[in-house]
């Protein structure tokens, strides 16, 4: 096979032909000229952005016969032998395919031999990322303290999967992705030199389909040009990227504008019927007003834009079109592009799309509806009938509004109010023997709730106990009140305990929450309304009323005392 694709044919052979990584060629070419050499790299970015061309660069340029310097001359002994792959110490390695303990223990094994033929052996490592944790430990000690004539070269597209105790050994170059413009400048170059004729805005139109990758880019060029006759056309590089042209998407964005659904379908219908991917047309469609939207905003950044060429029609459309549709065009069209993702009919959804496209409502400009008329009529009319309420004698305040003696608003209580007249019904019925009987099976009544996947629920009762108790009724005292709230207000929370409590006890019991402040005020206002004698509600910690009693409770709890008259 004589013939090679261009991207093999044009790799970059010297530190400048590294198109839009600048940021890593000129710190290289300093440490090169000043013989400040790192012992291992870690080449990071997009693919196509030439991190294996550099490593390669670097690996002749510290090997040159005439070093040092910053660019490899490319015609000594050194730099053609590993220009062509002949000389062995230069290593590439995939660690894609070669990404195993054994194989890393074999370079450690390897890298304490001097090299043959240049002067600095340099280990390649490609999709570095790939290396298993187990391959990784075992380069840990070489990587950080390799022999003087050894220089390790990483090139990943994850740097995210690489362990940082292998990032922190290296010096890190992040390549960026390459801008369009640079794209294009490279591939008119090649163009020139290869004699293949083009049209200017093919060649922009591949670059912009390149993503920021400059091997894919010469990828499509290379297939444009099979593709092409005699020149690669505009048509021919749309058929090759299977992007859609400029003007179509001005048409369908005029009809968008004008509300017309019929001419949207219409267009819609040919560029499917010519075969193109409707997946790859929403997401064009997206960029489109993407691109419009910045343009408004910037217009002057025409190399932020990242799909149109700013032709007559689209800037005119730019002009009519407001940023706030703009912003709901796009969240239409992002929404239908991830219901397409998951769909087996991705024609259906655009469609639907470019229907709500053409129904929605134009915002109105300068901020006025279109009911401003009735609107100010309105106001007229009351205007006029505040004069006359003037003349009746009524006081009018000075912002128009009657002076109208207002009742006094009640103040509105803030945080939870516990039902007093319940948590006293409850203290009459109260006995010990309930009180106690729900003490000794509260733990296990928190387990079931946590078995029964209410944990967060449980998790309000950790500082909340049982202080009363009836036949038909509980009382809980909680710590917090707005945990007392939280539990209050959540009917399935009450249902649960009150089947958990069923289950334990065999009676259904009303819950009853109260704050542990307000629980002390409550209590001693119902002592107080029992000291002329009634036995009552001897089954809540509340008996504490005479100072001898709070203090033995404090001592030995409430659940050891009992209080005889």
């Amino acid at each position: 096979m004589s013939y090679q694709a261009l991207y093999r044919v044009w790799r970059p052979q010297q530190l400048i032909d590294v198109v839009g990584q600048e940021h890593v060629t000129k710190t290289l070419q300093n440490a090169l000229l000043q013989e400040k050499i790192s012992h291992a790299y870690l080449f990071s970015g997009p693919r196509g952005t030439g991190k294996t061309s550099a490593a390669k660069i670097l690996a002749k340029a510290v090997n040159c016969e005439k070093a040092p310097v910053t660019e490899p001359c490319n015609e000594c002994a050194a730099c053609r032998g590993i220009t062509d792959g002949s000389i062995p110490d230069v290593i590439e390695i995939d660690a894609a395919s070669n990404n195993g303990v054994e194989e890393i223990r074999d370079i450690r094994d390897k890298v304490k031999y001097a090299p043959n033929v240049v002067k600095y052996k340099v280990y390649i490592v490609d999709e570095v990322h790939m290396l298993s944790i187990g391959a990784f430990n075992a380069l840990l000690k070489t990587l950080e303290e390799p022999p003087k004539h050894v220089i390790f070269i990483l090139a990943t597209t994850e740097p995210h999967k690489i362990p940082l105790t292998i990032i922190s050994r290296c010096q890190r170059f992040d390549f960026k992705r390459i801008t369009a413009q640079a794209i294009t400048g490279r591939m008119k170059l090649i163009a020139d030199e290869t004699g293949a004729a083009y049209e200017e805005q093919a060649l922009q139109i591949i670059a912009r389909a390149a993503e920021g990758g400059m091997r894919d880019a010469l990828s499509l060029l290379d297939q444009a040009i099979s593709f092409s006759q005699d020149r690669v056309t505009v048509e021919d590089a749309l058929s090759v990227t299977g992007a859609v042209s400029q003007g179509f998407l001005n048409k369908l964005a005029r009809a968008v504008k004008d509300r017309d659904a019929a001419s949207g379908l219409e267009f819609l219908e040919e560029l499917l019927f010519q075969g193109k991917d409707p997946s790859r047309f929403i997401e064009d469609f997206i960029l489109y007003y993407r691109d419009m939207l910045l343009y408004k905003a910037a217009p002057r950044l025409e190399e932020s834009l990242e799909r149109v060429m700013l032709d007559e029609d689209f800037q005119q459309l730019a002009q009519e079109v407001e940023p706030e549709e703009l912003y709901e065009l796009i969240e239409v069209l992002n929404k239908a592009q991830q219901e397409m993702r998951w769909t087996n009919h991705p024609r259906i959804f655009l469609e639907v799309a470019i229907v709500k496209l053409c129904q929605l409502q134009q915002p109105e400009k300068s901020g006025q509806s279109a009911d401003i008329k009735p609107l100010m009529q309105k106001i007229e009319q009351l205007q006029h009938e505040l004069t006359e309420l003037k003349k009746n004698g009524v006081a009018v305040k000075d912002d128009g509004a009657p002076a109208v003696q207002k009742k006094p608003q009640r103040s509105s209580r803030k945080g939870f109010q516990a039902p007093v007249g319940k948590v006293n019904e409850v203290l009459k019925q109260a006995t010990k023997n309930d009180l106690v009987s729900i003490k000794s099976r509260w733990g296990e009544m928190l387990n079931m709730l946590v078995q029964n996947q209410m944990r967060s629920q449980a998790a309000l009762l950790n500082e909340a106990e049982p202080v009363a108790a009836s036949e038909t009724a509980l009382i809980v005292k909680f710590k917090y009140e707005i945990h007392c709230q939280m539990a209050m207000d959540n009917a399935k929370f009450l249902d649960t305990l009150t089947n958990v409590l069923f289950e334990l006890l065999g009676k259904r019991l009303q819950l009853v929450g109260i704050p542990d402040e307000q629980w002390q005020s409550v209590r001693e206002e119902f002592l107080r309304s029992q000291r002329d004698g009634d036995e009552s509600g001897e089954g809540f910690s509340g008996n504490e009323e005479e100072p001898h009693v709070a203090e033995a409770v404090k001592l030995f709890g409430a659940e050891l005392i009992e209080i005889k008259e």
